[in-house]
């Protein structure tokens, strides 16, 4: 294998391992839920914990551009050879998660009440979540924190340590639910409680990892260090901050869209977001890869390495691609059988196989542009192409919805209006490419 291959799979492997222990956490919350006795019903516990949890999808959406800014400014300075800049990229991404976590905490009542009402659900179940919201909200200054660290990690090329920090999380969440839940019978709040224990226990997990390999940036995290020269910093993820309100746009759009149609139509959609999700675990690795490598290589001014890199990141990428088009054509009944055991539902779901089959590889290329771009800090055309893609998406379901006379021609549109937003993104940021980041080499490349 050539080096560039095994420098790839080095930082891609590991991200993709702990991708793989996400959905474990969420189904062992709806396991626990469904276990529970007394004081509620058990699909009132299921409901109140699937809401919850969606409430924090949607909250927490919006700061994911804490961990992409940090991790691709991080990488530049990885590649310039500059430790003290490294050290203040932390820091000025530590000191902006903490600010945002105050103003969560500060704005956790009317978001929640407002939540809820938007996601709907009985009045039992409203309740529940509300518990279970005002529970979880504490870990905020955790959560947003890891995300600016796991940033960190990858772009100092070191994503063996922000997997472990994602397996003491999503592997402690599991563990410390179910033992207050259980054993200590907490009954439903242990859950939320096993969430805000787990981020914390991340959180120092994380520390004891720069205490031990970087205590270089620890010393350089001086609060007048920070804020100078932080204009450069805030502006890139003001940029990313649109382009996540874009992304929750869509997913409210396509939710909300399925959902008038009926139960089976918002069920088979919710099926095809999670199929598609599963081959983002394995593309969002490759992406991480490129993100690094992307940063470094703009840092050091190497653009025959970047060019190199950025091509053998989409094999990889597409190679992703191809895999997960054979299983959806061969395997998709098997799958849909893990989601869901009502056969109507299944029935449905097989009409729209073809989108399926046709998603993996424009998907897979959007999501490695969004890697490279961001270890580029190319944010204007990440959020510009969003907004295109997010525009198009509607455009299309408004443009076409009076062609619409059932519940399968609606399917078919959303389908469609989901497809051609993936293809905005990968040609406008193929497009882009030659420009925003390898024009970003500095004059020496």
């Amino acid at each position: 294998m050539k080096a560039p291959d095994r420098e790839i799979l080095r930082l891609a492997v590991p991200s993709i391992l702990a991708n793989i222990t996400v959905p474990l956490v969420g189904m062992a919350d709806m396991a626990i839920a469904g276990h529970l006795h007394g004081g509620a019903s058990s699909a009132a516990y299921i409901g109140a914990a699937s809401v919850g949890a969606l409430l924090f999808t949607l909250l927490y959406w919006n700061f994911a551009f804490l961990r992409a800014a940090t991790g691709g400014l991080a990488a530049q300075a990885y590649g310039r050879g500059d430790p003290a800049e490294q050290g203040l990229v932390l820091g000025r991404g530590l000191a902006l998660a903490l600010i945002c976590s105050a103003v969560l905490l500060a704005v956790q009542w009317p978001f929640s009440r407002l939540g809820v009402l938007i996601i709907g659900g009985s009045r039992e179940v409203t309740g529940l979540a509300l518990r279970y919201f005002f529970i979880r909200i504490w870990a905020a200054p955790a959560t947003l924190s890891l995300m600016v660290l796991r940033g960190w990690f990858i772009g100092e090329q070191n994503s063996a340590d922000s997997m472990m920090v994602d397996l003491v999380v999503n592997l402690g969440n599991i563990a410390a639910s179910l033992l207050l839940v259980f054993p200590l019978g907490l009954g439903f709040d242990g859950i939320a409680l096993g969430t805000v224990i787990a981020q914390y226990a991340g959180l120092a997990c994380a520390l004891l990892i720069l205490l031990r390999r970087y205590p270089w940036a620890l010393r350089s995290l001086r609060l007048r260090g920070c804020l100078s020269g932080a204009g450069s910093f805030f502006s890139l993820n003001a940029d990313l901050f649109i382009r996540s309100v874009c992304f929750m746009a869509l997913y409210l759009g396509w939710n909300g869209i399925a959902a008038r149609y009926g139960d089976v139509p918002l069920a088979v959609a919710s099926l095809f977001m999670n199929m598609l999700m599963l081959f983002s675990y394995f593309t969002d690795g490759f992406a991480y890869a490129g993100e690094a490598l992307t940063g470094r290589f703009i840092g050091s001014g190497e653009a025959p390495l970047l060019r190199l890199s950025v091509r053998r990141v989409f094999i990889w990428s597409m190679a992703v691609a191809v895999l997960w088009m054979g299983i959806y054509a061969f395997g998709a009944n098997p799958l849909l059988r893990l989601f869901t055991d009502d056969e109507a539902v299944r029935d449905a779901a097989m009409v729209y196989l073809p989108w399926l089959v046709l998603m993996p590889p424009l998907g897979c290329a959007a999501f490695t542009w969004d890697g490279i771009y961001t270890g580029a800090t190319a944010a204007g055309q990440m959020r510009s192409s969003m907004i295109a893609a997010v525009i198009l998406f509607f455009v299309i379901w408004f443009a076409f919805m009076g062609l619409v006379h059932d519940e399968v021609s609606a399917l078919h549109l959303l389908l469609a209006a989901y497809f051609s937003h993936l293809a905005v993104r990968a040609v406008w940021l193929s497009v882009r490419y030659g420009r925003d980041v390898v024009g970003k080499c500095p004059q020496k490349c």
